[in-house]
């Protein structure tokens, strides 16, 4: 197959263009080349920026793009509109950010989007990066109708994830001595391996799916104890884990950076109903593989600034014992 990947060198795109490379697909990588060039000497690389600079794409055709980094509904409208009609297939990579309440568990994909409609910024923020993922999923189904296929993942982990959340865990969980876990071990957490992710992409795109997929995992449900025992396990370092009440965190103004991957209010993202997908051919990885590869890549690239400062957790675990002394 002939593929067209918007973005393709950081992150998810890189684990989509590597899979498809592998699968021995012809592959041009659309990019700005302030990541990453020549990253993949087998691929095509034309360079371009989507935000008005689109031109060296007219007069292509592909049997599918992938779109890796829209953010934007002006820009992704940009992009459906001049390929549409030059390609079979437009997968986007979406976010389970779009649904309208993440309060609310086992949301499938027939759940309500956010409200978009009223949006009048373009800035990404907390409070707009949903309603405006929503608005590019609205604007990839009105320009590619049947032929779209959407991808809703969470939170996407692994090697080369620039991001740090997960990897702020997994690095902690391996350190040894006291280490803060907030909430309750029983409380629930749902990622995917972006391999995994890629991997369903491309089986989506090769066997023409269309439609709407929560792209999260693990197949069974997965706990926030059940990962630190995993990581304990596999690094064998005992770390103690302490388990910290949400209340006492927020009371003392603990940013939800500073603990990442948490977001009170929104625990139905950690409980979404991926049937669907795993219906289609989505499959995961055991989980020490993605515990043990993603370490070895953050001992060499991860990054330090994501998560609690070892004085801050101490801070903290030091007034959540006196606070548990005194009651």
């Amino acid at each position: 197959m002939k593929l067209l990947v918007l973005g393709g060198t950081q992150f998810v795109g890189r684990h989509i263009v590597d899979a498809a490379l592998s699968h021995r697909h012809q592959v041009t990588i659309f990019h700005r080349g302030t990541t990453n060039p020549g990253l993949f000497p087998s691929a095509a690389e034309i360079l371009g920026d989507r935000d008005g600079g689109l031109d060296p794409l007219r007069g292509g055709s592909w049997d599918a793009v992938i779109d890796v980094n829209g953010y934007v509904p002006r820009i992704v409208r940009d992009s459906t509109r001049l390929l549409s009609g030059a390609v079979e297939r437009y997968a986007f990579i979406s976010t389970l950010s779009v649904l309208a309440d993440p309060s609310i568990a086992d949301q499938d994909e027939s759940a309500p989007r956010a409200a978009f409609h009223t949006l009048t910024t373009e800035e990404i923020s907390k409070d707009t990066y949903g309603p405006l993922k929503a608005a590019c999923e609205a604007a990839v189904e009105a320009a590619a109708g049947e032929r779209a296929l959407i991808f809703r993942p969470g939170f996407i982990v692994g090697p080369w994830d620039h991001t740090g959340r997960f990897n702020y865990w997994l690095r902690r969980a391996s350190e040894g001595a006291d280490m803060l876990a907030p909430g309750e071990p029983g409380a629930p957490v749902q990622f995917i391996d972006a391999r995994d992710l890629a991997l369903f992409v491309l089986r989506a795109v090769e066997t023409q799916k269309t439609g709407t997929y929560h792209t999260v995992g693990p197949e069974g449900q997965l706990t926030w104890g059940r990962l630190f025992e995993e990581c304990k396990r596999v690094t064998g370092v005992d770390t103690r884990l302490i388990w910290v009440a949400e209340d006492f965190l927020e009371d003392r103004g603990v940013a939800p950076g500073e603990l990442p991957m948490r977001f009170p209010g929104a625990e139905g993202l950690s409980q979404t109903n991926c049937a669907k997908a795993i219906a289609a051919g989505l499959t995961f990885r055991p989980l020490v593989d993605t515990i043990h590869d993603t370490l070895a890549w953050d001992s060499l690239h991860g990054r330090s600034d994501v998560g609690l400062s070892r004085n801050r957790e101490r801070e903290l675990l030091a007034a959540w014992n006196e606070a548990r002394e005194t009651v």
